[in-house]
């Protein structure tokens, strides 16, 4: 959970921002998990959350400690607890029509997508605890999934099992092993 003592002040991220910045592109390079032509996880961390934050408060001019607050109550949650991964999941359609298409056949995929750690039982999202994304007749291109693992995934997971993922929705399927970075990178949020 980031704190507003882990932030950079406005002027401190304004001389730090193109190294951090760096830092956090090669970062999430390894935990970006591709399914498929048009959809990825993104996975997300203390790292991932504290840069999406600063950019928030550097794009609003923000440095009240109430709306500071405001911005880590929003984003906090997204950070994994030590035996779950927090992924943003992106439907990804470069074309307007395409995607608009897509996400209208594509109702309820954030419930068919997957992952599995060694040879352990599929695990399957909670999705968007926020607010729900998918209505009757379209799904959102973005939604927020939690993987919760057992303790047995947990230290699988650690140990160096392969990790998969993949989608069963009736109108796209992918499956696909994480790279070594990837599984490295997501066992580091386990404990």
């Amino acid at each position: 959970m980031l704190t507003h003592e882990q932030l950079f002040s406005l002027e401190q991220y304004a001389r730090i921002r193109p190294e951090f910045r760096a830092r956090v592109i090669a970062h999430k390079k390894e935990r970006r998990l591709p399914l498929g032509e048009h959809a990825a996880l993104y996975f997300e961390d203390t790292l991932t959350m504290q840069y999406q934050i600063q950019e928030m408060l550097r794009l609003e001019r923000m440095f009240e400690p109430e709306l500071i607050q405001q911005e880590l109550d929003v984003y906090n949650p997204l950070i994994p607890d030590g035996s779950n991964w927090k992924a943003t999941f992106m439907l990804e359609y470069p074309d307007a029509e395409a995607r608009k298409a897509a996400l209208a056949r594509l109702t309820g995929i954030e419930t068919h997508v997957w992952l599995q750690v060694g040879d352990h039982p599929k695990i399957r999202p909670v999705a968007n605890e926020d607010l729900d994304r998918t209505t009757g007749d379209k799904t959102s291109a973005v939604h927020f999934l939690r993987f919760e693992l057992t303790p047995a995934m947990v230290a699988a997971a650690k140990s160096g099992a392969t990790l998969c993922a993949g989608i069963d929705h009736p109108h796209y399927q992918a499956k696909t092993e994480a790279a070594p970075a990837v599984r490295v990178s997501l066992a580091g949020d386990l404990r």
